[in-house]
């Protein structure tokens, strides 16, 4: 069990981005696919990748690959995994997951003909007939896609997202992994004045600053691994330890939020005190149309859109009002957005652009950061 196989899902359009972060913190043969990172290493990588990637869903562990059109071949292959290698005899192993273009595209019999097959190899391999399913959680999840299926245990547990800093949050919220990749493509350092003028609930800020800080966005929470038995715990706090050692509390940085919503203002003010990071960013009420770029050296935003006529109208009067204010200089702007037209509104083409989903909505990261922008 030296080196483990692992995959991590992420937002389709930040798989390079999580690969480099995978490379950057040890992991070997890191390969991306499309929503989906595969990499390996030991227990200590497991328990650093759940810790430290700011992009990834979840850490699942994989435990095997194949190819099956009948239930009798999946029964068959997922029969003759070493389950037992990871899964107690007292321990809980619910089985979840989807199909696509596949012949076996009933996720209850999936699931169904998983279980019974997992259970099987389990109770031969401790010699019972009955497992109480009472112990620690093991999640089991398939994914099958043009019949080919990944087998895989959830080694996270709630989603990575789920930092526990936001418990609350305004009306289209930008996830916490979405918002890291952006800050990742933005390249936001330590030495960085990051601004969200639409700040939301405070996602960009705080993350920004966990990014410039080093600061792990898995410090604050646990994982299902920690409760399993064959993962020491010494491993787990030689690497939570490692974690704390990396902080970078002398880095020079700070953030500026805005919003025209005082809610969303006291929300964002809220969330950095429980992320303990509000010592680092200032935030106030302002409307858009204050905006300086003075001093700020990165303005990442998610502005407010709809489908409504009324709404349309709004977000699109916003996108000119943001072309006039966000003006040259410093400062170098990332911006997600759902309209096609956005660089005609915005009054000009943007560097670079790139999809991303926020959530299950097609959006495009509109990248603004040449000198010469008129």
């Amino acid at each position: 069990m030296s080196t483990l196989q692992m995959t991590a899902p992420c937002i389709f359009g930040l798989e390079s981005v999580l690969a480099g972060e995978l490379r950057r913190m040890g992991a070997e043969n890191v390969q991306a696919e499309n929503g989906r990172v595969f990499f390996e290493g030991g227990q200590d990588i497991l328990i650093r990748a759940n810790l430290h990637t700011r992009t990834a869903e979840r850490i699942l562990l994989v435990l095997g690959r194949f190819r099956a059109t009948s239930f009798e071949e999946l029964f068959d292959a997922a029969y003759a995994l070493p389950w037992e290698d990871y899964i107690g005899r007292q321990d809980a192993f619910p089985v979840k997951g989807w199909s696509l273009e596949s012949a076996l595209h009933s996720i209850p019999d999936c699931q169904r003909i998983i279980k019974k097959a997992v259970a099987k190899r389990l109770g031969n391999a401790y010699r019972i007939g009955w497992l109480e399913e009472t112990g620690a959680v093991h999640q089991i999840r398939f994914a099958i896609h043009k019949n080919e299926v990944l087998l895989t245990l959830d080694t996270s547990g709630a989603g990575l997202h789920k930092r526990g800093y936001r418990q609350n949050s305004m009306e289209a919220p930008i996830k916490e992994t979405l918002a890291a990749g952006i800050l990742d493509l933005a390249h936001v350092k330590a030495e960085d004045t990051l601004c969200d003028p639409m700040c939301g609930s405070g996602t960009f800020l705080i993350e920004g600053v966990y990014r410039a800080l080093q600061i792990a966005p898995g410090l604050r929470r646990r994982f299902s691994v920690e409760h399993w038995g064959w993962v020491p715990r010494a491993v787990v706090q030689s690497e939570r330890e490692r974690a704390l050692s990396m902080i970078r509390r002398d880095a020079p940085f700070r953030a500026y939020g805005f919003d025209l919503d005082p809610e969303a203002v006291a929300l964002t003010e809220a969330n950095l005190k429980k992320a303990g990071v509000s010592g680092r960013v200032r935030v106030q009420k302002a409307d858009i149309s204050r905006f300086s770029p003075e001093q700020m050296t990165a303005v990442v935003c998610n502005p407010p859109y709809g489908e409504r006529l009324l709404d349309l109208e709004q977000a699109q009067m916003l996108c000119r009002r943001m072309g006039e204010v966000f003006t040259a200089g410093e400062s170098r702007y990332y911006i997600i957005n759902p309209l096609e037209r956005f660089e005609e509104l915005f009054g000009r083409k943007a560097d670079k652009r790139r999809k991303l989903y926020n959530g299950t909505l097609l959006c495009y990261l509109f990248m603004y950061f040449s000198e010469k922008r008129r």
